[in-house]
C-alpha cells in the first residue's frame, strides 16, 4: 500500500481512476471485514478530490473499529473525514468529530487536528476560535515569541475582562 501511495503523483487527474482501482485491488487483500481496506478506499477517493464519495467510506471505517485496529490510522480518518465534511458542507459534524481529539494523546497529527478543526471553524464564520488553533499550534515550533504567541491564541477566545 506504502507503495503504491508513492505513485499517486504519478497519475494526472484524468487518471485518478487508475489509481483508486490500484488502491482498491490492494484493499481487496485486506481480510474481510477489516477496516483498513476502507481506510485506504476513502483516502483515494479524498485524494483524487471526491470527497462526497471518501465520507461513507470514512464512516464505515471508523465503525468497524479502525480505531483499534490502528490507533494512528482512526485519528487520520477522523482528520481527513472532518476535512471531506467540510468540503461537502457539513463543518459542523466535523467540528463535533475533531473536538475531542483535542484531548487525546499528544501524537505527530496535533497540529494536523488543529489546522483542520481550524477551517471546520472558519466554514461556520468562527475565525476567531479557528484562528487561535491555529497559533496555538503554530506557536511551539517558532524559534522565538513561543511564549507571546500561545498568550495572543488564548487572548482570541478568552472573555475580555
Amino acid at each position: 500500500m506504502t507503495a503504491a501511495w508513492a505513485t499517486l503523483d504519478d497519475y494526472p487527474e484524468e487518471r485518478a481512476a487508475d489509481f483508486r482501482a490500484v488502491i482498491d485491488a490492494l484493499a481487496a487483500e485486506v481480510p474481510e471485514g477489516s477496516p483498513l481496506g476502507l481506510f485506504e478506499q476513502a483516502c483515494a477517493w479524498d485524494s483524487t478530490g471526491h470527497s462526497d464519495k471518501a465520507v461513507p467510506l470514512y464512516r464505515e471505517a471508523l465503525a468497524r473499529g479502525l480505531s483499534e485496529v490502528s490507533p494512528y490510522k482512526g485519528r487520520r480518518a477522523k482528520i481527513q473525514l472532518s476535512s471531506s465534511l467540510r468540503n461537502i458542507g457539513q463543518a459542523e459534524e466535523g467540528v463535533k468529530l475533531l473536538t475531542p481529539e483535542l484531548e487525546a494523546p499528544s501524537d505527530e497529527l496535533d497540529d494536523a487536528v488543529r489546522a483542520c478543526l481550524a477551517l471546520c471553524l472558519s466554514s461556520l464564520g468562527r475565525d476567531r476560535e479557528g484562528l487561535s488553533l491555529v497559533l496555538g499550534a503554530l506557536a511551539p515550533h517558532l524559534p522565538r515569541y513561543q511564549r507571546s504567541m500561545a498568550n495572543y491564541a488564548r487572548a482570541l477566545v478568552e472573555p475580555e475582562d
